[in-house]
């Protein structure tokens, strides 16, 4: 496997959510509230020096995004306590908020989109209370479902090539976990472990899953990416200079790592950084699902 390098300079606080949408790799910065891209790893407009280009800033924590089906450039974005769109020219639409599952205060957290165009984004207490987050799903008709509840961080939602398998982390506890997706009514069931973290190894974040099925982890202060195989085997570790690696992504056979430094006393050069690297053997990506959204 090749070295990891640095894709820009920019270094963000809580860099989470890298998908590859389109023609364009697009993150956050949670806290900062900032949507983020940069052209294709390795692309011929990429110069080392490049720095991440700002699409849009909210006035709330930004946690992830997925396009919208038939209209470029227009997000719908996991923000604060709700969703929203947020528009070709950045600006910010509020739409809708899911039910609260807990009295302290709390925000949303990572989300991906199915096959089907759902959207399904997590949740959890600003103070990591445990079992105070969830697990949500906005259909394309515009109603929110509460669809899993006693969460503590949901984070990393991704589904199998198929869209009938949907892979979930709770990151404190260490877990990813496995469901059966009904394709037609985006029905849960059949809950069962997938992977579980030694957490001196660290703490499963957000997932993708390659065109073979794997299933690949960002391990939260354990400065490493897993590759799981479909039967939940290690199959794969790439270790990395960040300590906080958050979400992964795939651009074709790159491997693309965000980053955090918030909370560390001493965050070294990479702590941070969106980081790439050669995926490896058989590895490729899928590019990020839109969303459907059919009365907005």
């Amino acid at each position: 496997m090749s070295d990891v390098t640095a894709l820009t300079p920019d270094r963000l606080e809580l860099g989470e959510g890298s998908r590859w949408a389109g023609d364009r790799l697009v993150l956050v910065d949670i806290p900062a509230g900032r949507l983020l891209t940069a052209p294709a790893p390795g692309a011929p407009e990429r110069r080392t020096a490049d720095a991440l280009t700002e699409l849009a800033k909210l006035p709330d924590p930004l946690a992830a995004v997925a396009e919208v089906a038939d209209r470029p450039g227009t997000w719908l974005a996991a923000t604060g306590t709700g969703f929203a769109l947020i528009t070709e020219a950045g600006a910010v639409r509020p739409l809708t908020a899911p039910e609260p599952v807990t009295d302290r205060p709390w925000r949303m957290n990572d989300g991906v989109a199915d096959r089907a165009g759902r959207f399904w984004a997590g949740s959890m207490a600003c103070d990591q209370s445990p079992r105070s987050g969830a697990l949500y799903r906005l259909d394309p008709d515009g109603t929110v479902r509460t669809v899993l509840r006693d969460l503590t961080i949901a984070n990393g939602p991704a589904f199998s090539p198929d869209g009938r398998t949907m892979y979930l982390s709770d990151t404190p506890l260490g877990h990813i976990d496995r469901f059966d997706v009904d394709p037609a009514t985006g029905e849960l069931s059949g809950r069962r472990p997938f992977a579980r973290l030694d957490p001196d190894h660290g703490a499963p974040d957000g997932l993708t899953v390659d065109t073979e099925g794997h299933v690949w982890a960002a391990l939260f202060g354990g400065a490493a990416v897993h590759r799981y195989r479909p039967d939940g085997v290690l199959d794969r570790r790439v270790t990395l200079p960040a300590r906080q690696p958050t979400s992964v992504c795939l651009v074709g056979a790159t491997l693309v790592v965000t980053s955090g430094r918030g909370g560390l006393d001493d965050p070294g050069p990479d702590d941070g950084a969106v980081l790439v690297t050669d995926a490896g053997p058989g590895a490729r990506g899928l590019p990020a699902l839109p969303v459907r959204l059919d009365t907005v």
